[in-house]
């Protein structure tokens, strides 16, 4: 069996978020041929070079556009900035890095790796914040001419807890619910 790629393991899991996000846009229940079409071309073309990844601009925009609460749990209240990608870990400090977190969400999670973070508590992470998470992930790697090999194992991500596989369309969301803040 062949050891993956760093490319090939981010293309599979990004063409599954691609997937994955298009039918929650679509409102569909269940992923079906078109899903699968989009997940089989967009893995193709990121693994051969002939695509790349939107741009973090268009995150950002998505994130303007969406209501300042906790990333984590949808809060409003008690908010201050968090590295995405732990400092700690060697995350970056950049705007792209960076998410509102409540203060027991911010505490909780410390210098954890937000995936394995969230999949302790029992939570599949919002599709905007895995979109930016992997972003930042291909970026990171492409930068230090990585993508091309095996996992080096010395980096601030958490290859191993990219999601492969995802719950129905229905039970995802592209961002965290704002909370009632009672």
């Amino acid at each position: 069996m062949m050891i993956p790629t760093v490319r090939q393991t981010l293309a599979k899991a990004y063409a599954n978020l691609a997937m994955a996000h298009a039918a929650v846009d679509r409102g569909d229940a269940r992923f079906g041929p078109v899903h699968f079409m989009i997940r089989g071309r967009l893995r193709k073309g990121l693994e051969s070079g002939t695509m790349r990844l939107g741009s973090l601009l268009d995150d950002e925009r998505a994130r303007l556009d969406r209501p300042q609460a906790c990333a984590w749990c949808g809060s409003r209240t008690r908010l201050q900035l968090d590295h995405l990608i732990p400092k700690s870990r060697g995350g970056p400090e950049t705007a792209d890095n960076a998410v509102w977190a409540c203060r027991p969400c911010n505490g909780s999670k410390g210098a954890k790796d937000p995936l394995r973070w969230l999949a302790e508590h029992g939570r599949f992470p919002p599709l905007l914040i895995l979109r930016r998470y992997m972003k930042l992930a291909f970026r990171y790697f492409e930068e230090r001419e990585q993508l091309d090999g095996p996992d080096p194992g010395d980096h601030p991500f958490e290859l191993g807890e990219l999601p492969m596989q995802y719950p129905s369309p229905t039970e995802l969301v592209l961002w965290v619910a704002a909370a009632s803040d009672t």
